[in-house]
């Protein structure tokens, strides 16, 4: 089989060594990370009631499998390295699409790979032998914590570095890994002593009604967040018109399989108002098992390799934005290189592993950055599911006609329901969202300055 099968890969040197299985699995890998394990609460503490809360789950669903149809269409059409950065590009012209890519490149990802590696060292710290993680090193104001993450930064970047099919291996192997564990730990939450009626239970102290329920689901739209991720690196895909929808669509499906299976899980477990106050509601339905104590080890074990999983997903398709961005003569040059041997982008790895630890190293502001960045990440979800529209109107881009449903359908309900959530994150978090639009429009005066430095 011929390592590239399109001029721009031949051109870019990258080797479509991705097969469906670990497509599938970035899809998966990437979008369940701790939150199926936390988010339950969360969502009775809004919704109030059980039948509520999976009806967030069901609505939350819905939208995101009408999200990954778009993308499926997206990926199909232009199945090149950046996703989005591409899309808004080929739509809008090159500057949207630069602030794109500058934004995911500079502060989204990296944000992203420091927030999932903390999450990964707050799990640890809970275990007794390593409580010296939340400890300064010495005098400087750096906790071990934030090396350990660091560690894990590196090391997934590393895995990035020597190969996309090692890391599309790597990423298999732990989504494999991460099913089976959730499929156990429901079981177990299933085997305690628990009661169907809980399902009837309400939880008095909820937000209640319209308002309530658009929470629950606003949390059910943020678990299901990720699966985009596959688009970025399209490229890399074998038979990407076939591959990447049936990632997209088949990866949503099992990942909404998953979710309905531990809500079921907890919600049989435990009461409504014991679901709401838990602050790990998976472990205490766990607990209730034949596991005691040790629920809340088999839990936390497990969602470090979730979030291991999600980490490396994260940090493969992050690079390709900044890969695609550079190769277009709009970013430094350098972060265009393909490595000889391992056919990755490793300067884009680097750069970008290095911006992940700078957030680290300044503590806890990075996680201003990162809700700063969530209203930029949705903001381009709106305009990339907009330009099929556009590209669909364009004859010489147009796909194989399809189905009602797929179009105008589809793209119709998940740009409604981003830019509902977009509203949403921008009036809940109206200072950071402002400045993070301050952050998308400071890139303009960087596009003309390459754009001035091309034509010198």
């Amino acid at each position: 089989m011929p390592a590239v099968t399109n001029a721009t890969s031949i051109r870019a040197g990258l080797l479509r060594d991705l097969g469906a299985s670990q497509a599938l699995s970035i899809v998966v890998g990437v979008v369940i990370g701790s939150g199926i394990f936390l988010v339950p609460a969360e969502m009775m503490q809004a919704a109030g009631s059980a039948r509520l809360v999976y009806l967030a789950w069901i609505v939350g669903g819905i939208f995101s499998f009408c999200g990954a149809v778009t993308y499926a269409q997206l990926g199909a059409m232009k199945p090149q390295s950046g996703g989005e950065y591409v899309y808004i590009r080929d739509a809008y012209g090159p500057l949207p699409g630069f602030l794109t890519g500058w934004t995911w490149t500079l502060v989204v990802k990296p944000s992203s790979l420091a927030a999932i590696s903390m999450g990964i060292v707050r799990i640890l710290a809970n275990f007794p032998s390593l409580s010296f993680l939340a400890a300064r090193v010495g005098n400087i104001p750096v906790t071990w914590g934030q090396l350990v993450a660091i560690g894990f930064v590196i090391f997934v970047s590393l895995v990035n570095y020597i190969g996309v099919r090692r890391a599309g291996n790597f990423q298999l192997a732990f989504t494999i890994l991460k099913i089976v564990l959730i499929v156990a730990i429901a079981a177990l939450a299933f085997s305690a002593h628990g009661s169907w009626s809980h399902f009837a239970e309400r939880y008095p102290g909820a937000i209640g009604g319209v308002a309530g329920f658009f929470a629950a689901l606003t949390a059910a739209l943020w678990a299901y967040d990720g699966w985009s991720d596959l688009n970025m690196v399209a490229e890399e895909v074998r038979n990407p018109e076939r591959n990447v929808p049936l990632a997209l669509v088949g990866g949503l499906l099992v990942i909404g399989a998953l979710y309905m299976l531990v809500n079921a899980a907890v919600q049989y477990a435990l009461p409504a108002v014991t679901v709401a106050q838990s602050s790990s509601p998976m472990s205490d339905a766990v607990h209730a098992s034949f596991l005691g104590t040790a629920a809340a080890v088999v839990v936390s074990a497990a969602m470090v390799i979730s979030l291991s999983t999600t980490l490396n997903g994260v940090a493969m398709s992050g690079a390709r934005m900044a890969f695609a961005l550079a190769r277009d003569g709009n970013f430094f040059s350098d972060l265009a290189k393909v490595h000889p041997r391992f056919h990755t982008p490793h300067v884009a790895i680097l750069v970008q592993a290095v911006l992940s630890a700078g957030f680290l190293l300044i503590g806890g502001n990075f996680r201003q950055l990162f809700t700063l960045a969530i209203f930029a990440e949705w903001l381009s979800y709106v305009a990339a599911s907009c330009s099929l529209f556009v590209f669909r109107r364009i004859k010489n881009n147009q796909a194989q006609p399809t189905l009602f449903w797929q179009y105008p359908m589809a793209p119709a309900l998940f740009i409604v329901a981003s830019a509902a959530l977009l509203y949403y994150t921008f009036t809940s978090n109206l200072r950071y969202s402002i400045m993070g639009s301050f952050v998308i429009l400071s890139g303009i005066p960087v596009y003309y300055g390459f754009v001035l430095r091309r034509k010198s």
